[in-house]
């Protein structure tokens, strides 16, 4: 019991902070006699790591002590020296690790050089609450691409827009204070060139934690761009099929097909530049075409208390031919949000 309740607050140490393209990371220092004397969490690149944090807390009573970390810790140099040495340099005796590194940098190498040393190792406790804490950067690691959360606003009978493309508002005040809590957790916010034209969207975090503010994103064709769009004041990064001319913010030029950007190298892309948590706000073109790719990881869902009463602008481009083309999804949250209905699926 007491190893569980020490990494959950390894875990609550690590959630609020964003740290990418670096892992969160908790760590917690307790003394022979159970009694906590460090606590420690990665602030950001640059920064102190979680073990050294805690151990500085700790000082010399470390000696001996049980050290939960949520990751494993790292055994290389980047910006800052392996954590390894620092736990064995302190004389911690023994390390409760939340989930190996799936980093091939890492990977149990500092499981083993902790064990060579003569600390004892315990892993795998509580792995999924501990992927939880950072599951972009698991994905990352594992699959080379981000985390990709789809985001739409819909009626009850299914349209993101009316025919005449007019969309503002489907939902509620407090469905749209949500959302924006929602950007201010993710790193980067994406959209396609078409919504960038008909919405002129800034993408900004106006609800919540207004002190992170995730990079724009657009996807592009080959089309010029309007010149006088408010994400130019934002420093945005354009992904693009060919090389063009903009007014502001950074082009990537990536693989493409038919005039578009290929999804899988967008998202790639995006995920070698360290936006790790990515979220796709449309329109139904690209999100529809994120979806074909099989790219998409978890969705969140705003039906609004409204209904549209005929035929509308549908959530995903592209046709649904057939049911046995639909796919399966885990449905992992329903709650209502004032006059409408929020749905988490994964």
């Amino acid at each position: 019991m007491g190893d569980t309740r020490h990494l959950r607050r390894a875990i609550e140490l690590a959630l609020p902070h964003r740290t990418h393209p670096n892992p969160r990371v908790g760590a917690v220092v307790v003394d022979v006699a159970g009694e906590v004397i460090g606590e420690g969490a990665h602030l950001g690149p640059g920064q102190d790591h979680a073990e050294v944090v805690a151990l500085d807390q700790a000082g010399p009573r470390a000696q001996g002590a049980t050290m939960y970390v949520t990751l494993e810790p790292c055994s290389h140099h980047g910006r800052t020296p392996p954590c390894v040495d620092a736990v064995v340099n302190a004389g911690v005796a023994r390390v409760v690790v939340g989930v190996v590194d799936p980093d091939p940098k890492v990977s149990g190498s500092g499981i083993d050089l902790l064990r060579d040393a003569g600390i004892e190792v315990e892993t795998g406790s509580m792995q999924p609450e501990v992927e939880a804490v950072d599951p972009g950067y698991f994905r990352q690691r594992r699959s080379g691409l981000p985390r990709i959360i789809l985001k739409y606003a819909m009626t009850l009978d299914g349209s993101v827009a009316a025919e005449d493309g007019s969309s503002q508002w489907i939902t509620g005040e407090e469905a749209r204070a949500d959302a924006h809590r929602l950007r201010s957790e993710v790193d980067a916010i994406a959209v396609g060139a078409g919504t960038l034209r008909s919405d002129d969207p800034s993408l900004t975090v106006r609800h919540g934690r207004t002190d992170h503010q995730p990079r724009p994103i657009v996807i592009a064709g080959t089309a010029d761009l309007p010149p006088d769009a408010r994400i130019w004041e934002r420093d945005p990064l354009v992904i693009a099929a060919v090389n063009m001319a903009l007014p502001g913010g950074e082009l990537a030029v990536v693989e493409s097909e038919g005039g578009m950007p290929l999804p899988k190298a967008a998202a790639k892309e995006l995920a070698e530049r360290g936006y790790y948590d990515v979220l796709l706000e449309g329109g139904p073109t690209i999100a529809g075409a994120w979806w074909q790719a099989g790219i998409i990881t978890t969705g969140v869902i705003y039906l609004a208390g409204k209904i549209g009463g005929g035929k509308g602008v549908g959530p995903l481009g592209g046709i649904f031919a057939s049911l046995s083309d639909a796919a399966d999804v885990s449905i992992t949250g329903v709650r209502v949000v004032g006059n409408d209905v929020r749905i988490d699926f994964g």
